[in-house]
């Protein structure tokens, strides 16, 4: 993305640093892994880039704080940052307010613009194993009680309610990168056996 490089600088040197406070499977690497698909699957749209890449700056800051209600608190820190103002006019930080919102697996409805709807899109993995670590990663962190084999047991259930067959997570972008992922996923889903022997894999490589 082609951004402005004095807001790249401010994002850079007061955003990005505070996601050291979040759990392992919410900081920097995955907001850059959000910020590189924002950039691929909104070629050749017609966009604000720099929109774009606050959304999606912004959009796990406030995950350390309330995970259950990230996405209200990250729209919130976003929106009530004066400094943006300098770049924003009131309708866009209100659309990227919204986005930041709406890009949660588990919304009922469609996100409210074309932002919401590639943060949301960009913020799903597209590689299983990636995808497996990261739920693993939020278990052990937010259900420290659990036994090893219990937090097997959730990482299963978790991952089939929200990608199964009839799983609540949707995906508003058209991407063939998605779309394959899905369906190695859900693949690997049908054998319970065989999801947690190939997640107790990618553990144990550190992979």
């Amino acid at each position: 993305m082609n951004i402005n490089k004095k807001l790249k600088k401010y994002i850079e040197q007061n955003v990005f640093p505070k996601y050291t406070l979040n759990d392992e499977a919410h900081q920097m690497d995955h907001i850059n892994y959000v910020l590189d698909r924002c950039d691929n699957l909104s070629k050749n749209m017609d966009i604000n880039s720099n929109m774009l890449y606050v959304i999606a700056a912004y959009h796990d800051i406030g995950h350390h704080i309330n995970s259950q209600k990230h996405e209200m608190i990250s729209a919130q820190m976003m929106y009530h940052d004066n400094n943006l103002k300098q770049f924003f006019n009131e309708e866009e930080r209100l659309v990227m307010k919204e986005a930041i919102e709406d890009h949660r697996a588990s919304l009922k409805k469609e996100p409210r613009s074309i932002y919401g709807k590639l943060l949301s899109s960009a913020d799903r993995n597209i590689n299983v194993n990636d995808s497996l670590k990261r739920i693993y990663i939020y278990s052990t962190t937010h259900y420290t009680k659990l036994s090893k084999e219990k937090t097997l047991e959730e990482c299963y259930h978790h991952t089939l309610k929200k990608f199964g067959k009839n799983g609540y997570a949707n995906f508003f972008v058209e991407d063939p990168h998605y779309d394959n992922y899905l369906k190695e996923l859900q693949q690997l889903l049908n054998n319970k056996e065989e999801f947690i022997k190939r997640l107790e894999t990618i553990i144990s490589s550190g992979k």
